[in-house]
């Protein structure tokens, strides 16, 4: 997964917790996804802002890491995401976890998210201000763009 050209704009540091480590010393690859979740959640609330943030359903369709460097409990860490792409129902996150310090590379993360309609149970298409605030976010007008 190339990362390198994506300009990440969003950034939440983590704290880890004693129970994230495993028997070797460094953080488990399954809690790896639980704080790519956490700031999944707080970039999508940054873009929509608080009022708009519990009417919209986003839920993930794919994800998929790739696991470069451990992370060891001492380790400081950070986590930066960026949308790349915006489709009709969908949209792609990526995500890495980098050392803030060295800049060394931990892990990164594809996930495809879709808006969903959690009363009907079914996909939904973004709303048009939903692309926007991604877009402004991502300072790339581009993403609005339709394929």
């Amino acid at each position: 997964m190339d990362v390198e050209n994506i300009k990440f704009r969003h950034e939440m540091p983590v704290q880890l917790r004693f129970s994230d480590v495993d028997q070797f010393g460094h953080v488990n690859n399954s809690v790896y996804f639980s704080l790519f979740d956490m700031c999944k959640t707080k970039y999508i609330f940054d873009a929509l802002g608080q009022d708009s943030f519990h009417n919209i359903g986003v839920v993930v369709a794919h994800i998929n890491a790739d696991f470069i460097a451990p992370i060891f409990y001492q380790d400081e860490v950070v986590i930066q995401t960026a949308v790349q792409h915006i489709g009709n129902k969908s949209f792609t996150l990526y995500q890495r976890v980098i050392n803030p310090k060295t800049q060394e590379l931990k892990c990164v993360c594809q996930t495809v998210m879709v808006t969903y309609d959690l009363k009907n149970n079914k996909s939904i298409e973004i709303e048009h201000a939903f692309k926007v605030r991604l877009a402004e976010l991502e300072q790339n007008p581009d993403l609005l763009k339709t394929d």
